[in-house]
């Protein structure tokens, strides 16, 4: 009997969380791991090509550039063209607070940071729904959309996480929110559900913990992602989709 792979794709896979995702799936056995990079010649492409892989395991790169209009689509026919008909798995992970920086006040920030913010974290996941979803259709393995967040995206908790500081960040991830709560309301074969992963230990979120008086962020890559994965193979139509995850302690947070 043939076993049918996995097929999880992750974006955002050259570094940070999406590179340990791409790391931590492609020890699991009978998987193909799609992620997508901006380009396939750079060093950190070469890096995930060399990392280990389980027996029946096997990785592809494909090339999205967040705010293209057109590589999701590319990446998508590039994915036919090697034989890929269908996906079980997307993690939506690539994003970004842009070239302008995040904190600002609302009355003093630059509308073309809130639209560069959007293009990356709200359009580009939107390009990529409408490119994957006939592959996601095609999946007998609980087609599963997952959309890296953040809680600076939560409109009820703005207050409390004192998150209005971050207005061009803020808007897009709010709007990637929709985006994917729009994806669980539209489709009923599809479980789609959005994730904080955490204040982690990137770049980033190394910056953002000292913003807030730490030395670093109290999470690991590996502990994210091992979570975010958790949440993904517990999910279900039922009580998971639609729903707006803490990864780390699984608990839900307002949208």
């Amino acid at each position: 009997m043939t076993t049918v792979s996995t097929v999880v794709f992750i974006t955002g896979a050259g570094r940070g969380i999406g590179k340990t995702l791409v790391q931590t799936y492609l020890l699991r056995p009978d998987h193909i791991v799609i992620g997508s990079v901006r380009d396939r010649a750079s060093p950190n492409a070469q890096e995930l090509q060399d990392l280990p892989t389980a027996t029946g395991t096997r990785l592809l790169l494909v090339n999205i550039e967040s705010s293209s209009p057109t590589d999701a689509t590319n990446a998508v026919k590039d994915l036919r063209a090697a034989g890929i008909g269908h996906v079980d798995v997307v993690i939506a992970n690539a994003g970004g607070s842009g070239s302008r920086g995040a904190a600002v006040p609302l009355q003093l920030v630059d509308p073309k940071a809130v639209a560069e913010c959007f293009g990356i974290n709200t359009l580009g996941p939107l390009l990529l729904f409408q490119a994957i979803r006939p592959l996601l259709q095609k999946s007998s393995k609980s087609p599963t959309w997952v959309a890296i967040t953040s809680a600076v995206g939560s409109i009820g908790n703005m207050e409390a996480f004192g998150s209005h500081v971050a207005p061009a960040y803020g808007i897009s991830k709010v709007g990637l929110n929709w985006v994917t709560q729009a994806a669980h309301s539209g489709n009923k074969w599809l479980i789609a559900f959005v994730v904080h992963p955490g204040l982690v230990q990137t770049e980033g979120g190394n910056r953002a913990a000292k913003a807030i008086g730490l030395e670093k962020a109290p999470h690991t890559q590996q502990q994210s992602a091992d979570a975010i994965i958790h949440l993904v193979d517990a999910g279900s139509r039922e009580n998971s989709s639609g729903k707006f995850y803490n990864a780390i302690d699984g608990t839900e947070i307002p949208w």
